[in-house]
């Protein structure tokens, strides 16, 4: 499988950025209106995708990102959804990478091999299970190494050496690199990285690293700039701008209009 997200960092290095990587749930508010977000961000200027799949106890989310997934869930959202959803993004834009989000229990029902190897099918870049730490990781990385699917662990601000090299040693693609300790959310400030744990995990050699958890503002992004981090991921703020946009009766063009203003304003915080 072509590797995206090299392409991709290295082109925001030479444009003197970070990348920005939004999140949204598959399937929110439903599949047909999701694809046509999903398509506005790549337009907005996403970097990168990361995509959850819908679960009925997200227990790594906040409020909003739970929601989603309850509207998502209560629109009919199913596994056999997902080859639609990609082959669409696919024939939309071939070189985007899509990380996937989704938690050990589907992936154990669905069949782990059997999503691993789909997942390549579908052209999916990346798996990250939240709930499989670096220390299961036997789990799925022999699996993703086999289907030439790259795996991505969480490194939490608070890990010990031994946790940050693991997590090191194993990602690839990204390194997901929590900003605060607890749910997703916009409801705190992101804590940004003490600066010696992003320094122990490139001592390591780790692939680049992405921030999450927090991640609501421009001024976030900036300080994800001045830690020295590869790029940020938004999820609930954009989650909750589209929910509050759809609440409200919007049109559609009107909240995709919404989302690419507020894409813009975290973009232009990506440049150093």
């Amino acid at each position: 499988m072509t590797n995206r997200y090299q392409k991709t960092f290295e082109q925001c290095k030479n444009e003197n950025r970070i990348a920005l990587v939004p999140f949204v749930v598959i399937g929110d508010p439903d599949i047909e209106i999701s694809i046509k977000i999903i398509k506005q961000l790549i337009d907005s200027g996403a970097d990168a995708l990361e995509l959850g799949i819908p679960f009925s106890d997200p227990i790594a989310d906040g409020p909003i990102i739970q929601a989603a997934t309850i509207r998502a869930l209560h629109s009919g959202f199913k596994i056999s959804n997902l080859e639609k959803v990609f082959n669409a993004i696919r024939e939309y834009n071939a070189e985007i990478p899509i990380g996937l989000l989704m938690y050990a229990n589907l992936v154990m029902h669905y069949g782990m091999e059997k999503f691993v190897q789909d997942c390549a099918k579908w052209q999916v870049d990346s798996i990250l299970i939240p709930d499989v730490p670096a220390q299961e990781a036997g789990l799925i990385t022999p699996l993703t190494k086999k289907h030439g699917v790259q795996s991505v662990f969480i490194a939490p601000p608070n890990a010990t050496p031994e946790t940050l090299e693991q997590v090191a040693a194993l990602s690839q693609g990204y390194t997901y690199l929590l900003g605060r300790v607890g749910i997703t959310g916009t409801h705190v400030d992101v804590e940004t990285p003490l600066t010696d744990v992003v320094n122990k995990l490139h001592e390591h050699n780790a692939a680049p690293l992405l921030q999450g958890f927090g991640i609501s503002k421009p001024e976030h992004i900036t300080q994800a700039v001045i830690t020295g981090l590869d790029g940020a991921i938004c999820g609930s703020a954009i989650v909750n701008l589209l929910a509050q946009s759809l609440d409200a009766g919007d049109e559609l063009t009107k909240t995709l209009f919404k989302l690419d203003d507020f894409m813009q304003s975290l973009k232009k915080a990506t440049y150093k």
